[in-house]
């Protein structure tokens, strides 16, 4: 089916919907979520004309926040001040989307719903709410004209709860694809997933993934691909890093991808150790994704603190956790998924 009849067949059934409950599918028990971090909630708008959406982690009482962006087609907002050299020290939300450069407006929608409950940094006569964003090019997924705006960040902030966390296409994951440096007729569906993991002493570090990857999904326990470029019978893979290595790769690439992480802890961390934690953290991507942190994707992960727990290692532990759970997130992103016309997932390839 070409890109003009699989839109048609996705905007035949208009609708709009927001989630807040954890869907294991078929990839095992829950592996924890990112709300196993006190002080956080997630929420995700998804709307299902094309898929697209968008993803809200909010941290109303405030969060220190580190950045890192490693991927050569980034596209965010309001980075530049999670630079430890600079004032602001929290902030109140992360927004993930899709629709590209165009979902950046959906932390506008994110920065009204905080306002309205005057939820910010105090600036004078106002509360100005700090919410850094970040998005992926999920636009060759059915109609693009369709993407998330200002109306779909406040329907996931509103929608944004601290239990159960929904995973596979749901939010920023709903347009994801995968294994798509081979051409987009090679591409499988993935999309969101999130785990955690307790540390001695009560610490908890967690990971909230959008899977968007150029490259394949590896799981790093077995080496195995588990979603990615397809060969051209669809029933197996090419192995996208091997088909490079042999010239077989694409004489131009395109920047639709982009792999979103925001990982989170309870143990307490500087702007500085928050960075430190995020640029550790995309070890995980390196051990899940390949070919990781290409010139056409965007990958870009936030680490947050919220809490006041400790763990003896400090920023080591923090960190080597940190790229731990940020490699099953994806994992889980790509197994969850479900497939789309002409775009199966790993369950369809029996890949779970």
């Amino acid at each position: 089916m070409n890109r003009r009849g699989f839109a048609r067949t996705l905007t035949a059934g208009i609708g709009f919907s927001s989630f807040s409950l954890r869907s294991t599918g078929g990839a095992g028990p829950a592996a924890g979520a990112l709300t196993d971090v006190a002080g956080v909630k997630v929420g995700h708008f998804t709307d299902t004309r094309r898929p697209t959406g968008c993803t809200v982690v909010l941290v109303e009482a405030g969060a220190t926040c580190g950045v890192d962006v490693r991927g050569g087609a980034p596209g965010t907002r309001e980075t530049d001040l999670l630079d430890p050299v600079n004032t602001v020290q929290q902030v109140h939300a992360v927004v993930l989307s899709g629709g590209s450069a165009f979902g950046l407006d959906t932390a506008t929608g994110v920065v009204r719903w905080l306002e309205e409950r005057r939820i910010g940094f105090p600036a004078g006569p106002a509360r100005v709410p700090i919410v850094p964003a970040a998005i992926l090019f999920d636009l060759s997924v059915g109609d693009a004209t369709i993407r998330p705006d200002a109306a779909a960040g406040y329907a996931a902030a509103k929608a944004a709860a601290a239990g159960p966390v929904a995973e596979g296409n749901v939010g920023a994951g709903a347009g994801a694809t995968v294994g798509k440096l081979l051409g987009f007729d090679h591409a499988m569906k993935a999309g969101l997933g999130t785990a955690s993991l307790t540390l001695a002493g009560g610490a908890v570090v967690a990971a909230l993934a959008a899977v968007n990857a150029a490259g394949d999904i590896v799981d790093p326990s077995t080496g195995q691909i588990i979603a990615g470029a397809r060969t051209a019978a669809g029933d197996a893979f090419e192995g996208t890093t091997k088909a490079l290595l042999e010239g077989r790769g694409p004489a131009v690439g395109k920047a639709d991808n982009t792999v979103l992480v925001v990982v989170a802890t309870n143990v307490t961390l500087t702007k500085t150790e928050a960075t430190k934690v995020a640029q550790m953290a995309h070890d995980g991507l390196a051990r899940a994704v390949n070919p990781v942190h290409t010139p056409w994707d965007g990958d870009t992960v936030f680490a947050l603190s919220t809490g006041s727990a400790s763990v003896q290692g400090g920023v080591l532990v923090v960190g080597a956790a940190a790229a731990e759970v940020t490699a099953r997130a994806i994992l889980r992103g790509a197994r969850l998924a479900q497939g789309l016309p002409g775009l199966p997932a790993a369950a369809d390839l029996g890949r779970r």
